[in-house]
């Protein structure tokens, strides 16, 4: 068992996935001779070589193109989108070839490449550096979307996803790279599948359900709300497309209350996605509606007021405190 952060870990896991298949390549702008942005890939291009980890041109569009090319070619390109905002000028070449390729042929073209981007806000970073774009691609068919909130789950996530032969968008959740945890790195957890959600805090009163960056601050809300008497149960989404949605309905029917939570914008969000399915399956189970929590349906504001505007314990609380109005 090692002590190391989500940067790290992820780092380690593509370092193991390429000792393991030669054919595992990276790619992007910066993450060669500097290691990225926020080091995730440093040291990789010194013991891999430039042929192995690749510093690309600032054009992301490019580095997809190129990526598919790769894959066609038996390859298994992991891209990095420097920061979130970068990648639309990618969606082209994401959505109209990287995820329609592979159905296009039934099946008979695989194209594993993993387009790896860190996400949302809190580092006080400038305009489209700090954005939340998974509704775009859980929207998209034919993406496996995931999103790793700690070290041990990066370290395995990242290496489930480059095995895996679909496409893969691997969001990392920015502000948490520098949090430190034990991750085992001799015996990972292959137990649980990518598309599996993960319960981190069994409650009996409200389930609150997150990804990324959001699962810490709803750990956060749970261990408040614990000193009032309420019983709140966390689960980690992990997978948003395929959405593990046993495990989602078995806590809200066990509950009978549901709050999502997210730092993208709620309007047309993914939790508006979930919150559809929950009533569906869960209609009669439900003491309240599903309450969402999110960033405002405002373009990301200025470093200066970030704090107001992603979600926080005291609105993701007040959120739990609604569903009992009902």
């Amino acid at each position: 068992m090692t002590t190391m952060s989500l940067s790290k870990a992820l780092n380690e896991g593509m370092r193991k996935a390429m000792e393991d298949d030669p054919k595992v390549l990276i790619m992007g702008e910066d993450v060669g001779k500097l290691g990225g942005v926020f080091r995730v890939t440093d040291g990789l291009q010194k013991d891999f070589g430039e042929d192995r980890v690749i510093d690309t041109p600032l054009a992301e569009s490019g580095i997809i193109g190129t990526a598919i090319g790769l894959a066609l070619r038996g390859y298994r390109p992991v891209c990095e989108i420097q920061f979130d905002g970068f990648v639309f000028p990618a969606a082209d070449q994401i959505i109209t070839q990287l995820a329609k390729m592979p159905m296009r042929s039934l099946g008979a073209i695989k194209l594993p490449v993993v387009v790896r981007i860190p996400c949302g806000g809190g580092i006080g970073a400038v305009e489209h550096h700090s954005e939340s774009p998974e509704a775009y691609f859980t929207h998209t068919a034919g993406l496996r979307v995931v999103a790793c909130s700690n070290p041990a789950d990066a370290y395995t996530m990242i290496q489930q996803a480059i095995r895996s032969d679909d496409p893969v968008i691997f969001f990392e959740p920015k502000r948490r790279y520098w949090e430190k945890a034990d991750v085992d790195t001799s015996s990972a957890d292959w137990w649980t599948p990518l598309h599996a959600a993960r319960t981190v805090r069994q409650g009996s009163d409200v389930t609150l359900l997150a990804y990324g960056p959001m699962v810490k601050t709803c750990l956060e809300a749970a261990a408040a709300a614990a000193e009032d008497g309420r019983s709140l149960e966390v689960i980690d989404l992990r997978s948003l497309n395929p959405l593990d949605e046993p495990a989602v309905m078995d806590s809200v029917r066990r509950t009978g209350r549901a709050v999502i939570v997210h730092e993208a914008p709620v309007n047309s969000g993914f939790g508006a996605e979930l919150a559809a399915r929950i009533t569906e399956r869960c209609f009669y189970h439900l003491e309240a509606p599903v309450l969402r929590a999110g960033g405002f349906s405002t373009p990301y504001p200025p470093s200066k007021l970030e704090e107001h505007y992603l979600p926080d314990l005291d609105r993701v609380l007040d959120a739990v405190d609604r569903t009992f109005g009902y």
